[in-house]
């Protein structure tokens, strides 16, 4: 569907629905409720909140869906959120104290119901996106806060976007079985499909320094390979079943290391034959979202599944982890090499908190990531800007794009 057309199809939807009339029952605004929420996202993600105020549901709900063209509609929803889902202990997130002073800048993108994700910087300084659930491109510039969206293949929806070589911005099809190409300069996009059927999903892409495409393909237990001079794409399943490789990235020596969200492992790619090793991670409950590489060649991934940052190297074999400070049940999930530390999100509890820890002392510090005017959302990937100054981060809930850098750094 055309991308200007969500809020409006989502608010007509929900006019039409019998409950949308002014309710006078709790049962009537619950429907309308769900009606309108369900429409984008699971009913259970209001129920698992934190709570807000009435305000602070105004504003969460504002970054999702433009309710003013049905003012009563709007005033029901509010007023029933804020009398079943006030603030809240549920989920609560454990904030670590520390030495230092980050500041936060965001944007908010121009098209609600986008599920802006995954911003990266062109070497222009200007950032990219992509909005997965709108099939949507988006380019911002950082010095003026000027955004520009473009429109991807109908059903593409892209996972992820990284910058080549050339400066094109290459996306993630990831429900159409495509590796895609956008020209800034002309517009054009190139697609590259999938050479197996059962090769259904790419998910996120990075670039060697010869300039190859790596990516994962998480339902269909793959990785692949895709040169641009060439056109060809190559692919190789993953040696454990279910093990839906997900994070990527490359080391200094060209080897490819692959998350493995669905066992615990990762996955060391050799990138002249494709070989792939599989380095078993010790409990069998741990899961991996995404990972990254030091300038040493250590290897940090986040154990989702049991709340822990782990440390893996290649030299050694050597494998430790420490608890995250919200607990087993706090879910890390992106994560960056970035101002001398490993930086990640605790997605599991809310707010989702950022969190720094320090190799040197084993120390951490922790913030929460806001979205506008309230701590909402979730990040899901991050990475730094080209110079290593700030962190690229995004509220994927909440449709904001944001830049983090270090006071006094």
């Amino acid at each position: 569907m055309p991308r200007h057309t969500l809020p409006a199809l989502i608010l007509a939807a929900a006019l039409c629905h019998p409950a949308a009339a002014l309710a006078q029952s709790a049962s009537e605004a619950r429907e309308t409720v769900e009606s309108v929420c369900s429409a984008c996202h699971s009913i259970r993600t209001v129920q698992s909140t934190s709570g807000y105020s009435r305000e602070d549901w105004q504003s969460l709900t504002s970054t999702m869906i433009d309710l003013s063209g049905a003012p009563e509609m709007q005033a029901e929803i509010l007023d029933y959120l804020a009398e079943h889902f006030p603030p809240n202990d549920n989920r609560a997130a454990t904030p670590v104290d520390g030495p230092l002073t980050i500041r936060f800048e965001e944007w908010q993108v121009p098209t609600l119901g986008q599920r802006s994700r995954d911003p990266v910087e062109g070497p222009d300084g200007r950032i990219w996106w992509v909005g997965q659930w709108l099939d949507i491109l988006g380019r911002l510039d950082p010095e003026t806060g000027a955004m520009e969206e473009f429109d991807l293949p109908a059903g593409a929806r892209p996972h992820s976007v990284t910058i080549g070589p050339d400066g094109d911005a290459w996306y993630t099809g990831n429900r159409n079985a495509t590796i895609g190409r956008f020209d800034p300069a002309t517009g054009e996009i190139t697609e590259y499909p999938m050479p197996d059927d059962a090769a259904r999903d790419p998910h996120t892409a990075e670039f060697d320094a010869d300039g190859i495409l790596w990516f994962s393909l998480q339902g269909s237990n793959m990785i692949g390979r895709l040169d641009p001079q060439s056109g060809e794409v190559r692919l190789v399943t993953s040696p454990r079943e279910r093990s839906r490789p997900y994070g990527v990235k490359i080391a200094a020596d060209g080897t490819v290391w692959v998350a493995c969200n669905g066992a615990n492992c990762l996955l060391r790619v050799d990138p002249q034959t494709m070989a792939v090793e599989e380095i078993a991670l010790p409990d069998a409950g741990t899961t991996v979202r995404r990972l990254d590489i030091d300038s040493d060649g250590i290897i940090w991934w986040v154990n989702s599944a049991l709340g822990r940052l782990g440390r893996y190297d290649p030299a050694t074999g050597d494998i430790r982890e420490w608890a995250s400070p919200s607990g087993p049940s706090s879910h890390p999930y992106a994560i960056a090499v970035f101002d001398g530390a490993i930086w990640y999100n605790e997605s599991g509890v809310r707010p989702d908190m950022l969190v720094r820890f320090d190799p040197e002392t084993e120390s951490f510090q922790s913030w929460p990531i806001p979205s506008g005017q309230v701590h909402a959302g979730i990040l899901r990937h991050m990475r730094t800007t080209r110079d290593g100054e700030a962190l690229l981060i995004h509220q994927s809930g909440t449709n904001h794009i944001a830049r983090v850098t270090v006071e006094g750094r």
